[in-house]
């Protein structure tokens, strides 16, 4: 009974990052076809006060905008899809490589995120993007931690 429990409880977190990181992806999606929505004018707002100091983009850098948000968002769909490669298959089958790639990845994507937004000021991109997905990604890596606890036959250690 314990056992079933463990894996239940296992495959939630699977499951959690499989679909949160569909869910990502799409917002990649979005963000790259039609950034400049409702759902994202907080963030349109907090970087057109950090670096234009009011609410709306400058006439003159709306292209720019439009334009930059395409491989913004090209870039979030292609990491968030191939994260949720890894979960379904993978992660799924308990391969420590894949939760070690997952914590890599994320933490220089965060490190050099964070680093850029700390020297330009961009403070709310920290907790509305950086904290916010480093979350929903630590949560199942942290209760999974211990179902990764042994190396499967031919599984190399990363």
């Amino acid at each position: 009974m314990e056992n079933h429990f463990n894996n239940q409880h296992f495959l939630f977190w699977q499951k959690w990052l499989y679909y949160t990181s569909l869910l990502f992806a799409l917002f990649g999606i979005v963000f790259a076809l039609y950034g400049n929505n409702i759902l994202f004018a907080p963030y349109n707002q907090m970087l057109t006060r950090v670096f234009w100091h009011t609410t709306q983009f400058p006439p003159e850098v709306a292209p720019f905008r439009a334009f930059i948000y395409g491989p913004l968002g090209g870039t979030i769909c292609c990491c968030y899809i191939l994260l949720a490669f890894i979960a379904k298959y993978a992660f799924k089958e308990k391969q420590k490589w894949a939760r070690t790639a997952i914590i890599v990845a994320f933490s220089f994507w965060v490190g050099i995120d964070s680093s850029v937004c700390l020297y330009f000021g961009a403070y709310p991109q920290i907790y509305m993007v950086n904290a916010f997905s480093i979350i929903v990604k630590a949560l199942p890596i942290i209760y999974t931690w211990n179902d990764f606890s042994q190396t499967r036959t031919g599984e190399t250690s990363i």
